[in-house]
């Protein structure tokens, strides 16, 4: 069986990777932060990624 890798394999994507989570937070009202975000609740979390899945 395969292992999953969710690394990004292009280091420029970084950036746009992390530009897009926060515009994806900033549409479902969550409030992240540059760096550790650990302070917030599953559901929240949960909520920026599925945003940004939707986005795709």
């Amino acid at each position: 069986m395969s292992k999953k890798n969710n690394r990004i394999n292009v280091p420029e994507a970084r950036e746009a990777m992390d530009k897009f989570k926060m515009e994806a937070a900033s549409e479902v009202g969550v409030n992240l932060k540059e760096g550790y975000n650990g302070d917030i609740s599953a559901r929240e979390a949960g909520s920026v990624g599925g945003q940004m899945v939707k986005n795709v």
